[in-house]
């Protein structure tokens, strides 16, 4: 699936291309899909149709499918807008197995996690920081503690691009001090596509300032 990232500005139309290896005869459907969110199916092509067949909320001339041959398949996304910004995934089927097709790999994310200070710790709660960097707009952030995700205590930025043309995503996990001082183990969690990547903290291995 090429390209890796792309980029458009408002109103401009968008194209994706799949090729799907050595499967010929069978569909290439497209699905998008937001951080955090589930997969929305958008179409999917066959090279022996005339036009794609659409999933609910997606619909001709705004999302349109062609093919180049019986491998190679296009998604264009006419007229973007801010909430057309997603990663798109090309899926294909055979008799027996779902092949999801991503990008190129990407440049993994910067992660850089904050201990709590001397003065947080005279709190009953404080909150760790964890800064994300990375080369497109959109990853998904998580956190674990002692090992188990994480579903209450955090907020999370949205993306800020720098003038290095990165973006910086930070997310905040309010935790028990006391948990903190019992040397607790915290993880912050970031994927971008097939990449997720782990950066830990204890207080153990912190200099409190």
């Amino acid at each position: 699936q090429k390209p890796p990232v792309l980029s458009v500005r408002k109103g401009e139309t968008a194209t994706m291309d799949c090729n799907l290896g050595t499967v010929t005869n069978y569909v290439a459907a497209w699905h998008k899909q937001i951080p955090g969110g589930s997969p929305q199916f958008v179409l999917r092509m066959h090279h022996s149709w005339s036009s794609p067949t659409y999933g609910s909320g997606f619909s001709a001339p705004k999302f349109t499918s062609t093919h180049q041959s019986t491998t190679d398949y296009r998604l264009i996304i006419k007229n973007a807008e801010t909430g057309d910004f997603a990663q798109y995934f090309c899926q294909t089927y055979d008799d027996s197995t779902s092949l999801i097709v991503t990008g190129s790999s990407l440049p993994p994310p910067v992660l850089t996690v904050f201990p709590l200070s001397s003065a947080e710790l005279q709190s009953n709660t404080a909150s760790l920081v964890c800064l994300s960097s990375q080369s497109v707009k959109f990853v998904d952030v998580s956190w674990l503690a002692g090992g188990s995700p994480v579903s209450s205590g955090i907020s999370t930025s949205t993306a800020v691009q720098r003038p290095d043309q990165t973006y910086q995503i930070s997310s905040s996990l309010t935790i028990q001090t006391s948990d903190w001082n019992m040397d607790k183990v915290y993880t912050c969690k970031v994927s971008l596509g097939s990449q997720t990547l782990y950066k830990t903290i204890k207080m153990s291995e912190c200099h409190t300032e």
